[in-house]
């Protein structure tokens, strides 16, 4: 993970807990399937992708407090436009 993505996030998403869960969860996303919101001229990791969404404001989350909510995954990561 490049220092310099993971202080600009930092920025938008202050809660580092927050932060790392939301690169954690986008990360597994883009195993899955690379539907990368950015662009990018150098081959980056995964990692670096989610945070480069996040700095960008296309990578946001929404949190869900309703009962029986899975505690281990109280938010979801959603692309933004």
């Amino acid at each position: 993970m490049r220092d310099e993505y993971l202080e600009k996030a930092l920025e938008v998403i202050p809660n580092k807990n927050v932060l790392i869960n939301l690169v954690s969860q986008r990360t597994r996303q883009l195993r899955r399937k690379n539907d990368s919101a950015v662009e990018s001229l150098e081959h980056l990791e995964l990692e670096d992708v989610a945070l480069r969404e996040i700095i960008e404001g296309k990578l946001t989350y929404e949190l869900f407090e309703e009962e029986g909510q899975d505690d281990l995954n109280p938010f979801v990561p959603t692309l933004g436009s």
